[in-house]
């Protein structure tokens, strides 16, 4: 069994076919997903699909592109909808120096804004990260998110910060990059980074895995990040899918 720990089954690529979509990740042994909103219209379709689906579940906040649309009232929503039986993980969050929507003192408050109210809540957190390592990393360390860890999202840094975010009680997650022919540093990592601290995910509908590269991601290509990383690793597809499958259940503290 698979677990897409990162899909926007949300988004509106699916509007039209998420049945089928639901059904082929389904095929493929994905058990699975968690959806993942970041803004007031992706945070309430989540919510909804979390309801809808037993398999399931969700995670709310606010993107760092988006930081400066930000309401308090937008963090006393999540912290609300954070009491949801169905919502597993705050975020995603983050800083995203790539755009210039928001400004980066902006995107920092609401960053630690968020850290703090998970710690409150008692939630993991998932981290989006776009030119921006050096920054995020001293800012996990400040906010002392340890205490709740969670997930670095498509992770495309180096080995050795991958391992100082390991330090910090957060789990490594690979999606499609790592199976892109020229994509040295996820590879890296997957070799590196050991099993109980890896996570695997789509981040559909982008990025989507090689041979699917530039098509719409689905959850049914989680399969083939899988399949890379064993074979970097040298173990059995088997053995990922299990590994990453209790890893994520025991993260998002699900039976």
């Amino acid at each position: 069994m698979l677990f897409d720990t990162h899909v926007h089954l949300n988004a509106e690529q699916f509007n039209d076919d998420l049945q089928e979509v639901i059904d082929r990740a389904q095929a493929e042994g994905v058990s699975r997903m968690v959806v993942v909103g970041f803004d007031r219209p992706t945070i309430k379709r989540a919510i909804e699909l979390c309801e809808t689906y037993d398999f399931l579940y969700a995670s709310v906040g606010w993107h760092p592109v988006d930081a400066i649309d930000m309401t308090p009232e937008d963090l006393d929503w999540l912290r609300e909808l954070s009491a949801h039986p169905k919502v597993v993980a705050l975020g995603e969050m983050g800083l995203d120096y790539y755009w210039e929507k928001s400004p980066k003192d902006v995107q920092k408050e609401v960053l630690r804004k968020q850290i703090q109210l998970a710690k409150e809540v008692k939630l993991p957190i998932i981290i989006h990260n776009r030119d921006a390592t050096a920054d995020i990393v001293e800012i996990l360390k400040e906010e002392g998110a340890a205490e709740v860890g969670g997930i670095m999202h498509c992770y495309s840094g180096s080995v050795e910060i991958a391992k100082e975010c390991v330090e910090m009680n957060f789990y490594i997650s690979l999606g499609g990059p790592v199976t892109f022919k020229n994509a040295k540093k996820p590879k890296e990592v997957a070799e590196a980074i050991p099993l109980d601290r890896l996570l695997i995910e789509t981040d559909c509908p982008y990025l989507a895995p090689h041979p699917n590269r530039g098509k719409r991601n689905e959850p049914a290509y989680v399969k083939l990040v899988a399949e890379q990383i064993a074979a970097l690793k040298g173990i059995t597809y088997e053995e990922v899918a299990e590994a990453t499958t209790l890893n994520a259940k025991k993260l998002f503290d699900i039976n």
